[in-house]
């Protein structure tokens, strides 16, 4: 059997507070439920989280040519929302691009937990989800889409990234089918 993770990608304050209360708290909500079906095997849980100097130094390229100062470390607007189900043992990585796999060391974190198929939730679908599945694919990872887990704020780009990666990037699951499949009653 392969070895699952479940990757929890920018449930941050700076974007959940955009959204309406009731839909972020959804979000949340399924997700800790795989949280918890994730510990109840002792199977790994790895937060990514954006996260940049106030001077942009260390920004993408649009964020230093048009001063989008968002995700700036020491803000609450970098902590991870405050409803997730959060451990100490949960391992932690912090990005400065979408995609989770881009100079973070989540190959090697991967590698030491010996993982074959990743499981990811989080936001935006159309930008820092689908770069972490190409990039998951691209290693050779089975990648599962939450689908009541993963949000945008741009729907129709997050409708077609969906399609696009669905049956060949990854596979898009409800919370029920993942939990279902991990064997967890």
């Amino acid at each position: 059997m392969v070895k699952r993770c479940l990757i929890i990608i920018d449930l941050l304050n700076e974007y959940l507070d955009l959204w309406d209360a009731n839909r972020a708290d959804r979000l949340i909500q399924n997700t800790n439920r795989l949280v918890a079906a994730f510990r109840s095997l002792q199977l790994p849980v790895i937060r990514v989280r954006q996260e940049f100097r106030s001077d942009l130094s260390d920004a993408f390229l649009e964020m230093r040519d048009k001063r989008i100062a968002v995700t700036i470390q020491g803000t609450r607007g970098a902590q991870l929302h405050a409803g997730l189900d959060w451990q100490p043992s949960d391992a932690t990585i912090v990005k400065k691009r979408y995609s989770a796999f881009f100079k973070t060391g989540l190959d090697e974190l991967l590698a030491e937990f010996g993982v074959g198929e990743l499981v990811i939730c989080g936001i935006n679908t159309h930008a820092c989800i689908r770069m972490a599945a190409v990039d998951a694919y691209q290693r050779d990872f089975r990648v599962v889409l939450a689908k009541e887990c993963v949000g945008s704020y741009d729907a129709e780009h997050a409708r077609v990234s969906l399609d696009y990666m669905n049956g060949k990037i990854a596979k898009i699951a409800t919370v029920s089918e993942i939990v279902e499949a991990l064997g967890v009653i």
